[in-house]
């Protein structure tokens, strides 16, 4: 049962990566704007502060592999710079936490006449942080590294308009699966991950 499973499996993992190289292989560009925030937090994750959404940028690089012949079903690979975290805000201060990802999602994608459908797992690499925080008169910056768990695991889902041209119009949402700050006898404990609506441009040429 297990040959005849690993022999199906084999062979439409051929037949794919054959439709792949008999179609048009596009490679292409995007960027947009994130709105980030961060969900399944209390409110001792912003010591009592109102947490609110923050306006980052997004930009990259990606890969289109059609699987069918009318380019109706693809797999999309992407390597993105993707900036999270969000900003609180209460009667005794305010606090901006900015943190920068390189996200790589792979995406199972539809273009059903230029309507986008697109969904797949992503994972993410913090690269660094910036904790600004104002009390008061006293303004705290911390850019370690140390408490924050480096890898994420996530998902991504969307929806977006391709013209003929390869220009194409998204939203998406950008969900963590993976705690945002690690656990540890001295850290308060936080279960909050990363949450983020994505708007992007982005550009498709072929490589002939």
């Amino acid at each position: 049962m297990k040959k005849s499973s690993s022999l199906l499996l084999s062979l439409l993992l051929a037949t794919g990566l054959t439709t792949a190289a008999q179609a048009q292989i596009r490679v292409g560009v995007k960027a947009g704007v994130n709105l980030s925030n961060f969900s399944n937090q209390s409110t001792l994750d912003n010591g009592g502060l109102e947490s609110k959404y923050l306006l980052n940028g997004l930009g990259g690089v990606m890969l289109n592999a059609p699987l069918t012949n009318d380019g109706f079903f693809s797999i999309q690979p992407e390597l993105l710079y993707s900036g999270k975290g969000n900003k609180v805000e209460g009667p005794t201060g305010n606090a901006t936490l900015r943190m920068h990802y390189l996200d790589l999602p792979i995406l199972a994608r539809i273009n059903a006449s230029g309507l986008i459908l697109e969904a797949g797992p992503q994972v993410s690499y913090l690269l660094a942080v910036k904790d600004e925080r104002n009390i008061g008169n006293l303004g705290v910056t911390n850019t370690s590294l140390d408490g924050y768990n480096r890898t994420e695991l996530g998902y991504v889902v969307g929806l977006g308009y391709e013209l003929e041209s390869g220009l194409g119009l998204g939203i998406r949402y950008n969900g963590g699966l993976s705690k945002v700050v690690q656990e540890s006898a001295t850290q308060v404990r936080s279960n909050k991950l990363t949450s983020v609506i994505q708007f992007q441009v982005g550009y498709l040429f072929s490589l002939d």
